[in-house]
């Protein structure tokens, strides 16, 4: 199978892709069309369930722009946080730039908790959002050349309290879904990504509830 940096060509999708969550259909239209003139492919999702649908996706895009305030909660940062932690477990190497109105403090500490790459407030400007992407598309391209040489880069977030062991084992967890998702959920080709026993694979799967998507 043709692979683009390590991962398999299906599961690759062109780095000026955009996946734009936001509710404001007007803001969605306004931004979507900004972003084409610039020169992205631009998907929109309004909620939700559009959103994890695009990123679960054969070929999910790798910027996304989140806003955090999203129906049925939009005065909340609850479905706008529920989407980063599960969109990032579909696709862990997308980077997720959040824009939100909410408190800003609160919602730039959880959401950088959380994995997102940055943080904007809205009603942010047309020039920070592209700046924004830009360092999100060189990170994504520096990160496609790590995996050509067969690293990868991990997103950590540890309680010091809990010790080493548990971020270790977040570590463990993050190196699998990568390599298990990099391979369109193969695990004979996880195992050969990783050095590992096919069912050393299984048991690390079944160790943190690692599945393909339905």
């Amino acid at each position: 199978m043709v692979t683009t940096n390590g991962v398999p060509a299906q599961a690759v999708a062109p780095v000026r892709a955009v996946l734009l969550v936001e509710d404001d259909l007007a803001l969605s239209g306004y931004l979507a069309s900004a972003l084409k003139d610039a020169g992205y492919t631009v998907q929109t999702a309004h909620d939700r369930a559009q959103a994890l649908a695009a990123w679960a996706a054969p070929q999910p895009p790798m910027l996304i722009l989140l806003d955090l305030g999203l129906p049925p909660r939009p005065s909340t940062m609850v479905e706008g946080l529920a989407v980063l932690d599960q969109g990032l477990r579909l696709a862990p190497g997308a980077k997720v730039i959040v824009l939100t109105g909410q408190d800003e403090r609160t919602a730039a500490l959880e959401a950088v908790r959380r994995g997102a790459f940055d943080f904007l407030v809205k009603p942010a400007t047309m020039a920070s959002i592209l700046a924004a992407l830009s360092r999100a598309e060189l990170f994504v391209r520096q990160e496609g050349r790590l995996a050509e040489t067969g690293e990868a880069r991990l997103h950590l977030t540890a309680k010091l309290d809990e010790g080493p062991k548990e971020a270790a084992a977040n570590a463990e967890e993050q190196l699998l879904r990568r390599a298990f998702v990099a391979s369109n959920y193969n695990v004979a080709q996880t195992a050969r990504q990783l050095g590992l026993a096919r069912e050393h694979v299984y048991y690390y799967l079944n160790k943190y509830g690692l599945r393909r998507p339905d």
